[in-house]
């Protein structure tokens, strides 16, 4: 072989070998596919050396997955996105997450998320009050749904089957205006339980009922779409769902789920939040189309871990209360 034959052979294979091995990134999601396409695509962008293969379906299922495949020895995620801190909870308890100090987090409330750095909140999915913009009282407090004019009007989701639901109902069993003493009202108000936020949006949609507990993007969304319901921030304040992220303890690609960690904190991770029409976690960013400013949404205090603790119990009084809907 000349000199020159074997340079060119040099240079044909320096071309044709990648300039680095591209890693490999597992994502457990539970946020709906379009999102979880946007912010996968987004963050491989921002990192063209990962490859993410994420899978997408309900925290329950992800979680009840995770915790088959952990016990079988098999494969598990390198990080997880999924609805809310009180699984993320349990699963600290559990010992399964790893505990990472993001250096994105020093900008947002300590609120949002694990103070050792187990979780972190990446929006603000709050519930409120829906209704039908035929509904004869234009609602503005949680209070007002225990109005006599709205016997039998009302209806929320069940935190038997709802994850929102259930934060929901921890979030108002703190308030001393609101707790236990609000749902008896309301249930002695007619107030019947759907199953989860669809069926209490389907259900004030069609004019079946006039009012609900809903989660915000889903009325807003469906307002944006000619649909006649209209949403309501509480003056109480609102409950809020974080659709926390977290890295696994026994994780693959650690380097690659802390990178995944800061990318959806960073200012490009929440402002594509804002893009997909959420409240960004980030309150440097401002509240997405449809919503009111977000100065004037307040929130609820929320403590995750009493939450986990209070889970069981509080499904016992709703379903003792309502029964198992």
């Amino acid at each position: 072989m000349s000199k020159h034959t074997a340079l060119a052979a040099v240079i044909v294979t320096a071309l044709s070998t990648p300039a680095f091995a591209a890693s490999t990134l597992t994502l457990y999601t539970s946020q709906p596919n379009e999102d979880a396409q946007m912010t996968v695509t987004a963050f491989e962008k921002a990192h063209p050396d990962i490859e993410v293969k994420w899978i997408r379906d309900g925290t329950t299922k992800l979680t009840a997955r995770l915790q088959a495949e952990l016990a079988a020895g098999g494969a598990a995620p390198d990080v997880l996105l999924i609805a809310d801190s009180v699984t993320m909870e349990s699963l600290k308890k559990q010992d399964l997450l790893a505990a990472y100090k993001s250096p994105e987090a020093s900008r947002y409330d300590a609120q949002l998320y694990d103070p050792q750095g187990y979780y972190y909140g990446t929006k603000l999915i709050t519930t409120g009050i829906a209704y039908n913009t035929r509904a004869p009282v234009k609602p503005g407090s949680w209070q007002d749904l225990l109005k006599p004019e709205l016997k039998n009007m009302t209806t929320l989701p069940s935190p038997l089957y709802s994850g929102a639901a259930q934060i929901h109902m921890a979030t108002l069993m703190n308030d001393p205006q609101l707790g236990f003493a609000w749902y008896e009202k309301l249930k002695a108000n007619g107030a019947m339980p759907q199953s989860g936020n669809g069926a209490v949006m389907n259900a004030i949609t069609s004019g079946s009922k006039g009012y609900g507990v809903l989660v915000d993007y889903m009325a807003i969304r469906e307002k944006a779409k000619g649909a006649p319901i209209e949403f309501v921030f509480p003056k109480e304040g609102v409950s809020i769902v974080t659709e926390p992220v977290a890295m696994l303890k026994n994780a693959k690609n650690p380097d690659g789920a802390k990178a995944f960690i800061d990318f959806v904190l960073s200012d490009a991770g929440q402002r594509l939040v804002l893009k997909q029409g959420y409240l960004p976690a980030d309150a440097n960013l401002p509240a997405p189309e449809g919503f009111p400013a977000r100065e004037s949404i307040k929130l609820m205090p929320y403590d995750p871990a009493k939450a986990l603790a209070d889970t069981d119990a509080n499904k016992k009084r709703f379903a003792d209360l309502f029964g198992n809907r």
